[in-house]
């Protein structure tokens, strides 16, 4: 099974960038406007139909433009075009500050959010991707000296001469990740083999190196075949190698340490990574340092102008210097007092000056900040509704670096659309970012302040409670995604009723992936609490799944909290199931083959005092094949044959299948073919029976894995054109499953048993296509493939 396909490739803007994958959430529901009052409400279809509605409920409280506007602080202009369908559909800030003006009862008002919120196109929500492509900035203002020596240090790496590494530092909202995108957009053409970011979230839920590594390997490419063949630093080797044969621009975002960069650095060559982090990482060694701090006054200024419109801001210049100095000057301050400003484009600039100096007044300094950022905050959060308000609080406890809308809806116990909404009115007020995904950014700054206003708002059980719903809702949904693989299950039973589409197994995997920081962070939360079975049923859920993503890094610490959550149920039969399935990822995720052994040993104890025969077989299995990377080839064979035995006495069809098959490979290893050959053709008579228990993907799985080992018994034996019919077999279902390496696998044997068979032309044309594969493919396997095609006689 090929691992998560986190990436795929980008045909605009950088040649071969990874992007994230797009999925679209479903359609809004239309819906229709109540009745409000002497108002002329009516089906709502479009942006008219809003208008409408708004100059109906302004008529009916006998109100000019002008007194509502005054009221609303919404410009009278603004109202005009929305009232006769000239201007886009209103954001929802807008839509509640004229509710307040036209003194709108709660139901009226949310008729008339719903009215706006029907007429806006559908957002599209997008899997959060690994390494991505550096997202445009389209109103950056100023740093033309930092963007100098970006532009410098591009240069040094393009003739390959100086360092290669440029850190950015300085504190928080000074704008270290706008210019190093920027940067990155900029020199994107200077850099033909990717431009990429990757997050490390240094500041909160630090990502983990090898995780990051990972990542870039997969975005630059590598198939994950290659990647289960290195450790950690033979990643780390790897990465260095490719960042120094090609020309790569990678920014490494919001980095903790030296420590968390360290591997991620090339030695050389003319890819340039650019480091962006609070702290200037003095003890890296070779690297460019740019220090960054507030913007200049004239910059700061601008960055004012273009949010506002140069019109408005030039209009009030004054005021709009003096706003640029209450925030500090820092650019995310300015963004957020601007952002208010475009929303409440009734008032005056001047107005917000009063507004802030009152707040850096009254207020304190967040621990992480400057006093003048948390006044931009709060005067925004003042002006926010209760709903948004407490969603902005809620949002803190979000364990991931970023969010889709159902993470707002689990918080809240609400709808999906309604959380939506409300998410949308904090993009607005400047408290929240939409990024280019269609996911939800919290800033590190803004986090911190919503955590304060949490503990100072919410009552200590009802935030219980909220985090309670999250975790809930995330391990929940991670088990019904996981179940789509298992046999038995597949498709959520139609009583589920979940947040997220999960009707097939495509989007089962994708929120999976996606959401993988969360739900793990939901199960270490889970054992923490001592909520056992919570974490058994979840790990459980992964059985199948793990097969698919073997190379996500952290399925040893799932099954290590499963395993001793089962012991602290004291459940014999649950101890043996879970430390089968540690046993399993030590040996294929980590190389540790002794300690595999070890839990398989455990488990095949717990089992017996359990007196359940199917997991002593599956304690049996799972240390055959770390038993075969440490040579010990007898032991091996007779805890299969042994495994083989159990299973069939009780019925285990998918155990007694693999373990058929694991002892036939090793008959085949000790020259005995025919055994190996009988062994898989049983295997295949099994699951060509038609009344086969096992179907779907694992009965898919098996029959490819078993039709290709027929072809290796026969190739053993010499029989060369009934090894290349098995091939040819093989590699068609492969393909039907979706497993690139072992279709390129079989290629690459039919290509040789063809040699073999000196059908030189059709052999050709099967190790072509499996050079084709590429990076898909084993890189180990396309060097044999490229050997047999250079011995090949010439056309």
């Amino acid at each position: 099974m090929s691992a998560f396909q986190w990436v795929c490739r980008e045909r605009r803007g950088v040649p071969g960038a990874a992007i994230a994958a797009l999925r679209l959430w479903p359609a809004k529901t239309r819906r229709t406007l109540p009745s409000v009052g002497g108002g002329r409400g009516g089906s709502v279809g479009g942006e008219k139909s809003f208008g409408v509605a708004l100059r109906g409920l302004r008529q009916r409280g006998r109100l000019t433009m002008e007194e509502l506007a005054e009221a609303s602080g919404v410009s009278v202009r603004a109202i005009g075009d929305m009232e006769r369908g000239r201007s886009r559909v209103p954001q929802r800030r807008t839509v509640v500050a004229l509710a307040e003006g036209l003194g709108l009862a709660d139901a009226e008002r949310e008729a008339l959010l719903a009215a706006a919120r029907a007429a806006r196109p559908t957002r599209a929500v997008a899997v959060a991707g690994t390494a991505v492509p550096p997202r445009s900035v389209g109103d950056f203002t100023g740093r033309g000296l930092e963007l100098a020596r970006l532009r410098e240090a591009a240069e040094r790496a393009r003739v390959g001469v100086g360092m290669s590494v440029a850190v950015v530092s300085g504190p928080p909202g000074c704008g270290k990740t706008t210019l190093a995108l920027k940067a990155a957009a900029d020199l994107a053409e200077e850099f033909p083999d990717g431009c990429f970011v990757v997050d490390l979230h240094g500041v909160e839920g630090p990502v983990d190196p090898g995780e990051a590594l990972l990542k870039l390997l997969k975005a630059l490419g590598v198939s994950d075949r290659r990647l289960s063949q290195e450790d950690a630093q033979g990643r780390a080797g790897l990465l260095r190698a490719l960042l120094g044969e090609r020309r790569c621009l990678v920014v490494l975002d919001n980095a903790r340490d030296e420590g968390q960069v360290r591997p991620l650095l090339p030695a050389g060559g003319r890819s340039l990574v650019l480091v962006t982090s609070r702290r200037p990482l003095t003890g890296l060694e070779d690297v460019d340092r740019l220090a960054l701090s507030e913007m200049a006054q004239a910059e700061a200024v601008e960055l004012l102008r273009r949010i506002l419109g140069a019109e408005r801001a030039d209009a009030e210049a004054e005021a709009v210097a003096r706003v640029a100095e209450l925030c500090g000057r820092l650019p995310l301050a300015l963004r957020v007092a601007g952002n208010w400003l475009t929303v409440r484009s009734g008032w005056s600039v001047d107005h917000l000056v009063g507004r802030l100096a009152d707040e850096e007044r009254r207020l304190g300094a967040l621990a992480a900040g400057d006093v003048r950022v948390e006044a931009a905050f709060e005067l925004s959060y003042r002006q926010l509704t209760a709903q948004a308000a407490r969603m902005l609080r809620l949002l803190s406890l979000v364990p991931g670096p970023d969010m889709t809308a159902a993470y707002g809806a689990a918080l809240t116990a609400t709808g999906i659309f309604e959380a939506e909404d409300v998410m949308e009115e904090l993009v607005e007020a400047g408290l929240l970012q939409a990024t280019f995904t269609g996911r939800y950014q919290l800033h590190d700054l803004l986090r911190l302040f919503a955590r304060a206003r949490l503990s100072r708002e919410e009552e200590p059980g009802e935030q219980e409670v909220a985090e309670d719903r999250l975790r809930t809702w995330l391990l929940d949904t991670a088990a019904v995604a996981g179940r789509w693989y298992k046999p038995g299950y597949g498709a959520p039973p139609s009583s589920w009723q979940g947040l997220v589409p999960l009707e097939t197994v495509e989007q089962a995997r994708a929120w999976l992936e996606s959401e993988a920081f969360a739900w793990l962070a939901a199960l270490r939360s889970a054992a923490r609490r001592g909520e056992h079975t919570r974490v058994v049923e979840t790990a459980d859920a992964m059985e199948w799944y793990y097969h698919v993503s073997l190379y996500w890094g952290h399925w040893p610490e799932v099954f290590r909290l499963s395993s001793e959550a089962a012991a602290a149920l004291d459940d014999p039969y649950l101890q043996a199931v879970h430390l089968n399935y540690y046993s399993v990822v030590l040996g294929r995720c980590e190389h540790r083959y002794r300690e595999g052994i070890e839990r398989a040993d455990e488990a095949l104890e717990c089992a017996r005092r359990a007196q359940d025969a199917s997991q002593q077989g599956w304690a049996l299995v799972y240390a055959v094949w770390p038993h075969r990377q440490l040579g010990e080839v007898q032991e091996g064979f007779d805890k299969a044959r042994a495994a083989a035995d159990l299973f069939e006495a009780v019925a285990e069809y998918e155990g007694w299948i693999d373990a058929m098959g694991m002892s036939g490979g090793i008959l085949r290893d000790l020259g005995r073919g025919e055994e190996a050959l009988a062994r898989h053709e049983r295997v295949i008579a099994f699951l060509d029976a038609p009344n086969c228990p096992v179907s779907g993907h694992a009965a898919g799985h098996f029959r490819a894995t078993a039709t290709e080992a027929l072809g290796q018994d026969c190739a053993a034996l010499g029989r060369w054109r009934e090894a290349a019919d098995h091939y040819r077999n093989a590699q068609v279902q492969f393909n039907r499953i979706g497993v690139p390496h072992r279709e390129a696998e079989a290629l690459l044997a039919l290509g040789e048993a063809l040699i073999e068979l000196g059908e030189a032309e059709e052999a050709r044309s099967c190790l072509r296509q499996a050079l084709a594969f590429g990076d898909a493919a084993d890189g180990t396997e396309l060097k044999t493939v490229q050997k047999l095609l250079d011995s090949l006689p010439s056309e």
